[in-house]
């Protein structure tokens, strides 16, 4: 039994759409739909109840959508209401958090693992926590990187400033000799290749876009919940912030065109 409905997903931004170009490759059947909280982005700095408040306006908004999954396609907003999440609806509702875990656990040679992310995210230690539920053994750094989302938001992933940015704040992990790298917030590889640029080849960095595509697919096919005869899939986008900057960013990252509406929450 196949089901017709849509899958949602949001983030506090643009950052989300990492994961949506991982939906189109690995579920190209699936209807989206996106919401992209650019108006009251960034989350990173804000207290985890706010943070809470803000998913559960989104989700509720995507319930009311009738999505048959939520994908929280946001490392701060999965740490802030990721459990209580499960609790209040009956739909799945899969995190990043996880997902990016696994990957960096099997990908690690000398177990020295390096997360990025926004302060809440790192602040709360979701990563070296999940990291260590699954292989204790396992060292784990972590650093905060405020002005990476603003980067990506102002589209300035290209420029000398992006690139000394970056550098200041890789500088920590890379005197930790780390080999792999978790981007811990889904704007992060947005901003890809000036990271590994600045890491070095030796290092891997680790995108949880991949792998909770791929755990969304084994979440649907689990549940009866694909939907198999979809040949002309269709996508809606949301943003609570500029429609115009919002669209110039995902045409150019998903390489596809958007049907985007403004949304106020």
């Amino acid at each position: 039994m196949a089901s017709s409905k849509p899958v949602g997903l949001f983030d506090s931004g643009v950052g989300g759409l990492t994961v949506v170009r991982e939906m189109f490759r690995q579920l190209p059947q699936e209807d989206l739909i996106y919401v992209g909280d650019n108006a009251r982005c960034p989350y990173g700095s804000r207290p985890p109840e706010q943070v809470r408040q803000f998913s559960f306006q989104i989700m509720d908004f995507l319930v009311d959508l009738g999505v048959k999954m939520i994908i929280i396609a946001c490392n701060t907003a999965t740490a802030a209401s990721l459990n209580e999440a499960r609790e209040r609806y009956s739909i799945p509702i899969l995190g990043v958090i996880t997902p990016g875990s696994r990957a960096a656990i099997s990908s690690t040679r000398t177990g020295r693992i390096g997360v990025i992310g926004t302060e809440v995210t790192v602040r709360i230690g979701a990563y070296a926590r999940e990291i260590h539920r699954i292989n204790p053994r396992l060292q784990v750094v972590s650093q905060a990187c405020p002005p990476f989302v603003k980067i990506v938001e102002e589209g300035d992933m290209y420029s000398e400033h992006a690139r000394r940015v970056v550098e200041e704040y890789l500088a920590p992990l890379k005197r930790e000799m780390i080999d792999v790298l978790i981007l811990g917030c889904t704007h992060y590889p947005i901003l890809g290749p000036v990271i590994q640029n600045v890491a070095g080849d030796r290092v891997q960095l680790i995108s949880s876009a991949e792998e909770t595509a791929r755990e969304a697919s084994l979440i649907l096919a689990d549940r009866n919940l694909l939907n198999n005869h979809n040949l002309q899939p269709v996508h809606k986008f949301y943003t609570t912030g500029d429609t115009e900057h919002f669209a110039e960013i995902a045409e150019r990252w998903l390489e596809h065109p958007v049907s985007l509406e403004s949304l106020v929450l």
